[in-house]
Order: structure tokens, then C-alpha cells, then sequence
């Protein structure tokens, strides 16, 4: 078709004003420009110049011109603006004298100045010779789908770039405001505690964001608290006389902004994470456009926060510790060395308190460990509030807390741990009901003195702490050189008993148990494990045998020792020497193995031994010991025929409450006892009390450390049967109790 003619036909038949309507109805051409005029796309028609010569109804809704304001204009001139990409424009130009003609998708305006992403197609046109005659476009409307697409694309790049948060929502609010200039756009947070938190408002007044940051929600605060209080779009058109905003309208009518739409950015579990505002300069509500802008914006937005959320929640659980949210030792650890860091540089002194709660294993055993969860939770909020803002708590690990005060005096840093420690000791109400009052010991280090380093300070302060555990609990302890040079003798001396242990250079001692007249029948023997180092020469089992319990080595000594002393009494019973029974300590961490029976049967299977030759002695702590699996083992070992024993009866926890219900053979009076027993009342009638239980019970009393005549004729008078001390004999090696036996069988005679 020509130009010419179809141009003609346009002015004459078919122009937008008149509305179009022809009376050559039957005309195919005037059928065609009539469903021109209808679409709801814009159809342009220019010249060889590419002014325009025609545009259809659906140009003038889209872009608000008329045929007569545009005609003899360029698109160009008529419908670019501040962001339109003009090279963009250029290039449609260049390939109109192409076949093929051009397309793009460009920001243009409208006559108000509205921005419209537009898809714009241009056909060239062209005469018979090939001449080029004028160009056909088509411009759709696009939108919305170009809204979510450029609002999508850089909100998504520039959280794949780890901006962030206010950056993200800062960038939402500038594209939102160039496709619509006249909003002012603004995105506010709504926090845990229910409070508006500004994230980003570039339009808005700084000095308003910050007026509105801290602001409860509600159903009577402005828009957007209203709205994220109702969890729907409220919309103010006057906010000078709209109740909603009457707290606050001084605040924004200033600045000439007079209604106000906002809309909820809610999760995808319901939940309200902050606001999505439009502010305008005229009274009015948000039209199709706006509409259209929010609804894209709000999923963009929740994605973002609900991300952060995420980011912070896996923050908090890589740095904070689950159940106190304390810094965990992770974060713990950062911190403090920066604070020391920053010490040194001020030359200014910091406290590292190491904190840990005395007997917490008894709450946990005892009302079990959500119980024990609690009051974990309870001291940590505790020490939380009873530090400086500037001050760090965190949680070391169980029931230990680290407290690093800086800026810090010796002097401040008693005077924090007293405060702590009166704090900690508050009563605490489990939820059972129960009530219970904590207490804790506290060790200090000082920097610079104590150690000029975080690692350095810990380790001290855990001295420190560990001493205050010795000397009593519920109390504070400074670190000192005597500490430090303790733990490298226990350091060195663990070390040595690890190579004792493999080298096999303990050994055992017997000590004989008496009874009858005179001491005259051997009632059996105790195994005493002795150690003589080859530089340290002989070490205590008052030393060495806490130490096997604190480093783990208990198992390995115990194994040894039950292992050693079946080996001897099976020598003895091959050789006829008359050892009637052997009696073994057993640590109360030893019952906490569920192996420990099988242990028992195997070492008596493997020496050919009878159960009856054994004796395992056990000290009131294992009694008292509520670790799961402890009373089944002790019922175990006893069920294998093996006697248990005792020992140390009244010198521990109060235990006649258990006493009837235990499988035990024996008591062992205290040598603390027997030593009082000349000039000592309270011991004489304490024996007294000890020996009537045993009587009571059917238990055999055995009465350590006698070592005078007065002694052994106060226990047998008094119906104890089987004594053991010096008066009869030292622990001797094996060969010297059978040289203690033979001298006893040639004192005899015949």
C-alpha cells in the first residue's frame, strides 16, 4: 500500500478525534484502521522525515496527546525524558533504513511526565523502487512486566553483591521514584519489640526518619504504623485532619508532603516485617500505576528482609551461643582480643574473669537437664546486666561464662567479681517448683601483669578459678606464680604417670586385715598402688591417683591395678600362700562404666580366681552418685559374688539413708576415727555409732589405721573383727608379705 493513500484515508476517514467511524464499513482498509483505533497499543504513523503524520486512539491513552499536538513532531521530541536511553532512540533511527526496521524496549513519557516502559516496534516503509517512503511503529505498554524486570534484576544483583539491607531498600525507593517522581517512597522495619525502624526514605526529611525510628505500631500511629499494626494498606489522603496521623502531622507537614498510602511487607508466614510507603504533595491515594509499582515492590522487599532475617538468625547461630545467646567462645574469643588489643594500645588495665557454677552437675542429675537449661539461662542474664554496656560476657563452654572488664583496676575488678558473685547467688526457681540457690567461683587475671595476651589471661584466670574451687567455693581468686608453677608440676607429673603406666613402673603393696585374738588370723589384704619415679622418687597415691581422675587416666590405673592384684593372688593360690582375699579400690568414676562388671568376670576368669577372692572398695561418693547406669553396675559386680566394701564409712556424704538398700559386705572405719580414739570423745562414741550400724546391718567392720595396743583393744572390746594399720604391718610388696606371713607361722610353733 502507499503512504500516500493510507495517510489519506487516516485524515479523511478514520482521524482519533472524530472517533473514527466510517460510513464505508465494507471497505477492508477502513475495517483495518478501525481495529487500529481500537487497540489498546499505540500506532504511529510518520513520513520520510519521520514526523508524524497519524497516531490512533490507543497513542492518545497511552500517552495523553492528541493527533493535532503531535503531528509534524517526531516521537523523539514528543516522548523522551530525563531517562530515556537516547542511544537507544539513536539506534531505532539508524535501522528505520533497514529492512527489518527497529525494536527496543525504552523509558518514554507521557504528556504529564509519567514514565512508561514502552516496547516499541518501527517498520520501514518503502515504494516501489525501494525508496524509503516513512515508517509504521507500534508501541505497547510494558509496564509493569518492565517494573518487576529492572526492579527484580538490580534488587537480586545487588543482593548476589552482599549489599546491605538499607542499601537494597535505598535502591528499591530510587527506582520506584523515577518511574513515579511524584511519590516519595519510604520502607521502615518492624523489629521483635514491635518498633518502626527507618530502612530507607531518600526523599523524605532525614530529621522525620529519625523522629518515627522507635515508634511502637499501633492503631492510631500515621500510615505505616497503622498499617503494619492492622497488616493491610491504609491510606490517608489529608494528613492534616486524618486522626491517624494527629501525633505526627507537625512532623511531615513541613515539608510539604500531605497524604500518605502504605502497605504491609509481609512473610510468607503472615508475619508483618516492616512498611512500604508512597508520600504525595496533593491530596490524593495511589492510582493504577502506583498500584502496580507496589505490588512488585512489596515481594522484592520481603524477599530481601526475610533474607536478612536468615542471615542474621545463621549469624546468631555461628557467633551466639543457642540457649543463653551469649557471645559463644567463637565470638567470644574475637572480641576479647580485640579489647586486649585495645588495652595495650591505650595502656589502660582489663579483668578476665573466668566464671563457673559450683555443683551444677547436681541440677542436671538431680532435676534433670531442662532444669539445669534454666538456671544456665538465668545467671547468664544475670551477668549480662550486671556488667558495664562496655563490657563483654560470653559462654566458655557448659556451666563456665568469661567476663573480660575493661578499662579495669585490681581494685574495680574484686569489687565486679563480689557483685557477680551476689548476683549469681540469688535464689532461682526451677520449673518443677523447686527453688535453688546457685553459687560460683570466680579466678582473675589482669592484664598487663598476669599475661599480655587473650590465651595467656583464660588459662590463668581457669587457674585462678580452680583454686577458688579448692579453697571452697562460692569465692573470687586472683591468679598468682604459685598457680602457674602448680599446673606445670601437674602438667609434668600427668606426663610422667601416662609413661609410668605404659612402662609399667607401678607396683603394689599389700597391707594385711587381722582378726582374732591378738590380731592372729589374716582376714585378707588391701592393694595399695605405689609409684616411685626414677627422678622424682616415691609419689603419694594421694597425689598421683586425684590426678588419674582429673586427666582420664582412671580406667587405665584401675585396669592395671584389679589386673595386677588378680595376677598375685593367683600366684599365691598356686604356691599355697594363705592370702585369703584381696581387697581392690576402685575410683566412683570407675562405676560410671558400664564395662566395669564385664571387666570383674573377665580378669577372674582369666587368673582361675573365685569371686569370693576378690574385694572391691568403693568410697560414699559413689553411693551419692546419680549418673545414670551407677546402681546397675554396682548391683553387676556384686550379682558376679565379688564382696563389696565401704570405705572411709562417715567420712563423706551422710549415706545411712542408702546404707540398707546397697549390696555390701563391709564397712571400713575411717583411720580418722581410730587415730582420736585416746583423747577424743566425739571419735569414741562416732566408732561406737559405726560398729552398732555394722552389727545392725550384719556388716564385717574394718578399722583402718591401728596403730597402738590402746586402739586395738578399744575396736575388739567394742566387737570390731578385723583391724589394719601399722601395729600389725606396713603396705609390703609381695614377697615382703610372705616374709610377714612365714615369721607370723614360726612365731606360732608347732
Amino acid at each position: 500500500m502507499q503512504t500516500s493513500r493510507l495517510l489519506a484515508v487516516v485524515d479523511t476517514e478514520a482521524s482519533p478525534v472524530d472517533g473514527g467511524h466510517s460510513r464505508y464499513n465494507d471497505d477492508p482498509l477502513q475495517q483495518l484502521l478501525e481495529v487500529v483505533n481500537q487497540s489498546d497499543n499505540a500506532f504511529i504513523v510518520g513520513g520520510p522525515d519521520t514526523r508524524i503524520t497519524f497516531a490512533n486512539a490507543g497513542f492518545t491513552s497511552m500517552f495523553g496527546y492528541t493527533l493535532d499536538e503531535v503531528l509534524g513532531r517526531t516521537v523523539s521530541a514528543c516522548l523522551t525524558g530525563p531517562h530515556t536511553d537516547m542511544q537507544a532512540v539513536e539506534r531505532i533511527k539508524r535501522e528505520l533504513r533497514q529492512t527489518g526496521g527497529g525494536r527496543a524496549d525504552i523509558l518514554l513519557y507521557t504528556k504529564a511526565g509519567r514514565p512508561l516502559w514502552v516496547s516499541v516496534v518501527a517498520n520501514p516503509l518503502f515504494d516501489a523502487d525501494g525508496a524509503f517512503t516513512g515508517v509504521v511503529g507500534v508501541l505497547a505498554d510494558i509496564t509493569q512486566t518492565k517494573m518487576h524486570e529492572v526492579l527484580q534484576y538490580k534488587l537480586l544483583h545487588a543482593m548476589a553483591e552482599e549489599l546491605p539491607l538499607p542499601q537494597l531498600m535505598d535502591l528499591v525507593c530510587r527506582e520506584v521514584e523515577h518511574i513515579a517522581p511524584e511519590v516519595a517512597a519510604s520502607i521502615l522495619a518492624v523489629d521483635a519489640q514491635g518498633q518502626l525502624q527507618a530502612l530507607a526514605a531518600p526523599s523524605l526529611p532525614v530529621e522525620f526518619s529519625n523522629a518515627i525510628t522507635g515508634v511502637s505500631i499501633g492503631a492510631g500511629v500515621g500510615s505505616c504504623g497503622t498499617a503494619a499494626w492492622r497488616g493491610e494498606p491504609v491510606t490517608v489522603t489529608d494528613i492534616a485532619t486524618d486522626p491517624l496521623w494527629a501525633p505526627y502531622k507537625d512532623l511531615i507537614l513541613p515539608h510539604g508532603l500531605v497524604a500518605c498510602w502504605s502497605s504491609p511487607i509481609m512473610a510468607h508466614d503472615g508475619r508483618v516485617l516492616g512498611t512500604f510507603a508512597f508520600y504525595y504533595r496533593t491530596q490524593r491515594g495511589p492510582d493504577a500505576l502506583h498500584q502496580r509499582l507496589v505490588d512488585v515492590s512489596l515481594h522484592l522487599c520481603a524477599l530481601a528482609m526475610e533474607r536478612e532475617e536468615s542471615r542474621a538468625h545463621i549469624h546468631h547461630l555461628a557467633f551466639y551461643d543457642a540457649l543463653t545467646s551469649l557471645p559463644n567462645r567463637k565470638l567470644l574469643r574475637t572480641k576479647a582480643e580485640r579489647a586486649v588489643s585495645e588495652a595495650q594500645r591505650a595502656q589502660e588495665p582489663l579483668a578476665l574473669l573466668f566464671i563457673n557454677i559450683d555443683r551444677f552437675k547436681h541440677v542436671n542429675e538431680e532435676q534433670g537437664h531442662g532444669a539445669g537449661d534454666v538456671l544456665l539461662s538465668e545467671i547468664a542474664n544475670r551477668l549480662s546486666q550486671e556488667v558495664r554496656g562496655r563490657d563483654l560476657v560470653g559462654r566458655q563452654a557448659g556451666d563456665e561464662f568469661v567476663a573480660v572488664l575493661t578499662d579495669c583496676s585490681t581494685e574495680q575488678a574484686a569489687a565486679a567479681a563480689e557483685r557477680l558473685l551476689a548476683a549469681i547467688a540469688a535464689p532461682v526457681e526451677l520449673p518443677s517448683g523447686v527453688s535453688v540457690h546457685p553459687n560460683a567461683s570466680v579466678g582473675v587475671a589482669m592484664f598487663p601483669e598476669d599475661g599480655q595476651d587473650f590465651d595467656t589471661l583464660l588459662r590463668e584466670a581457669d587457674l585462678a578459678m580452680r583454686q577458688a574451687k579448692h579453697d571452697g567455693r562460692g569465692c573470687l581468686r586472683f591468679f598468682n606464680d604459685a598457680m602457674n608453677r602448680r599446673t606445670l608440676e601437674r602438667l609434668s607429673l600427668e606426663a610422667a604417670l601416662r609413661e609410668a603406666l605404659r612402662l609399667g613402673q607401678l607396683h603394689l603393696h599389700y597391707q594385711p586385715q587381722v582378726s582374732g585374738s591378738a590380731g592372729s588370723v589374716l582376714y585378707g589384704v588391701e592393694a595399695l598402688a605405689r609409684w616411685e619415679h626414677p627422678q622424682l622418687g616415691p609419689v603419694s597415691p594421694d597425689q598421683f591417683i586425684p590426678l588419674a581422675e582429673e586427666c582420664g587416666l582412671i580406667d587405665e590405673l584401675t585396669r592395671w591395678g584389679l589386673g595386677e592384684a588378680c595376677r598375685q593372688m593367683a600366684d599365691w593360690r598356686a604356691r599355697g600362700v594363705a592370702v585369703p582375699r584381696v581387697a581392690v579400690n576402685v575410683s566412683a568414676r570407675n562405676f560410671q562404666n558400664p564395662g566395669l562388671p564385664a571387666l570383674v568376670a573377665e580378669l577372674l576368669r582369666q587368673h582361675g580366681l573365685q569371686p569370693q577372692d576378690l574385694t572391691l572398695e568403693m568410697t560414699e561418693s559413689v553411693v551419692m552418685d546419680t549418673t545414670e547406669g551407677v546402681p546397675a553396675t554396682i548391683e553387676a559386680v556384686q550379682a558376679l559374688g565379688v564382696h563389696l566394701s565401704l570405705d572411709d564409712f562417715g567420712t563423706g556424704y551422710s549415706s545411712l539413708g542408702y546404707l540398707h538398700r546397697l549390696p555390701i559386705h563391709e564397712l571400713k572405719l575411717d583411720k580418722s576415727f581410730v587415730q582420736d580414739l585416746a583423747d577424743n570423745a566425739a571419735a569414741r562414741a562416732l566408732t561406737n555409732t559405726v560398729l552398732r550400724i555394722g552389727d545392725g546391718l550384719d556388716l564385717t567392720v574394718v578399722a583402718e589405721g591401728v596403730e597402738t595396743l590402746m586402739q586395738a583393744e578399744f575396736l575388739t572390746s567394742r566387737g570390731c573383727r578385723v583391724l589394719q594399720g601399722y601395729l600389725y604391718a606396713r603396705p609390703l610388696p609381695a614377697d615382703g608379705l610372705e616374709q610377714w606371713l612365714a615369721a607370723r607361722h614360726a612365731d606360732a610353733g608347732p
